[in-house]
């Protein structure tokens, strides 16, 4: 078996994207071939080793079933995942046959053509009738099935539990109280952020914009309007721009910081509070904050409340350029299976997307309540629409937070900005 590929320098990134052609290639290929290398684009995470060691397994015992057959794999960052797989949308010669994607990302990369349609694999895979609803949701588009759910994710807050013992702090129980004691934090601990904030992590602001009774978009069945410049998604984002400074996480080096880099900060003992997800587990588990740190979920404006967390995960598709096409189903089901799942949460965290089994770690793992906590509260999702990929690409959400955390605009005017891109990308897919 190959040895799995590391993450690529983002200016090569940047490269391969750039070099693309922009007319599609993405047609059905004519192939199957059941020998040859199979390739496989996954995430890069805060700390990949874990990944890669339930990969691997998976992959030694795929090659052993399949002779003749090998896979790479190679580990991207997700931060410039759109424009890599735009190109691989477009120049099949240089394309992987399986990819790991967002779940945002799915109305849009079957828009684009890239993935294929699995359903008759889907429908006839034994463990596929265990899978969550929204999962499943998440996987479908106008109600044909393009791949697999790998993982669902919310975030919570993490606390450094020795930090608030020693100045005597209660844990946060509303938004007001979390932003007053992240900054009575700095101000007593200099050297550390409050609550580490990124000005491109937007899945961490979401739940400030949607615990205001604000939303990012209103509308449903494809067609969509951006509603992130109303006043209730206005207050939502002055509080969260409000942790971007001098008295918590100062903008000059928190503006570009995204949610692993939070998490990055947290894990290393430069933050006191940090909002992560059940994935992030792993990775703050090998940090210097082991031990000394709990997670509750992330406070909403009333004392008890939950703020709504966004309903995240990853998928993995096979994409319809691929020449081996009856090896990489059988690769993302065994990825994505029960028992592969369960590994990945044991070694990094991620919840399964089968009931059961998620049933089976929450009763293990104490660490998981508050994130099943979260979910069963009021999750929300991103607009269901193929432009979520384009607004989301563009970074119009967190350009509107560094722009706000800048001093660049205040936060009408970026809202309203923001609001009309928004509005750009769904009038330009229909």
């Amino acid at each position: 078996m190959k040895l799995s590929v590391r993450m690529l320098a983002v200016a090569a990134v940047l490269a391969t994207a750039a070099c693309a052609p922009q007319t599609s290639g993405n047609s059905s290929s004519d192939k199957d071939e059941k020998t040859g290398t199979l390739r496989v684009w996954l995430f890069q995470e805060v700390n990949n080793q874990p990944k890669e060691q339930v990969v691997d397994s998976v992959l030694a015992e795929f090659e052993k079933e399949h002779e003749g057959a090998e896979v790479t794999v190679e580990y991207i960052p997700v931060e410039t995942r759109a424009q890599r797989i735009k190109a691989a949308f477009n120049d099949p010669r240089s394309a992987p046959d399986l990819i790991e994607y967002g779940n945002t990302d799915t109305a849009g990369y079957v828009k684009d053509g890239g993935l294929a349609d699995v359903t008759e694999d889907f429908g006839a895979w034994g463990e596929a009738k265990d899978t969550d609803p929204t999962a499943r949701q998440s996987v479908t588009v106008g109600g044909k099935v393009y791949g697999v759910p790998y993982f669902v994710g919310v975030r919570a807050l993490y606390y450094r539990t020795d930090v608030f013992e020693e100045l005597g702090l209660d844990v946060p129980k509303t938004q007001a109280e979390l932003i007053s004691t992240a900054k009575e934090i700095r101000a007593a601990k200099p050297e550390l952020y409050g609550l580490a904030v990124g000005g491109a992590y937007t899945y961490g602001a979401m739940p400030f914009i949607w615990a205001h009774g604000g939303e990012l978009a209103t509308g449903n069945g494809g067609s969509y309007a951006a509603a992130i410049d109303s006043a209730a998604a206005r207050k939502g984002i002055e509080a969260y721009t409000s942790l971007f400074g001098d008295d918590n996480c100062p903008a000059a080096k928190c503006a570009a910081m995204t949610g692993n880099d939070t998490i990055t900060a947290f894990a290393a003992g430069k933050a006191a509070m940090a909002i992560g997800g059940d994935f992030s587990h792993a990775a703050v588990e090998a940090g210097t904050v082991k031990g000394d740190y709990a997670v509750v979920p992330l406070p909403g404006l009333k004392a008890g409340s939950i703020a709504p967390a966004f309903a995240g995960g990853n998928n993995l598709g096979v994409l319809k350029s691929t020449t081996h096409r009856t090896l990489a189903v059988d690769l993302m089901k065994r990825l994505a299976s029960k028992e592969a799942q369960g590994q990945l949460f044991e070694a990094v965290g991620f919840l399964p997307t089968f009931s059961d089994v998620r049933q089976q770690v929450a009763a293990k793992e104490a660490f998981v309540k508050p994130f099943v906590e979260t979910l069963a509260a009021d999750t929300k999702f991103v607009p269901a629409s193929p432009a979520w990929a384009q607004i989301d690409a563009g970074a119009v959400l967190p350009t509107m937070f560094q722009e706000v955390v800048s001093g660049k605009k205040d936060v009408d005017s970026a809202a309203a900005d923001a609001a009309r891109k928004m509005n750009d990308a769904f009038g330009s897919v229909g």
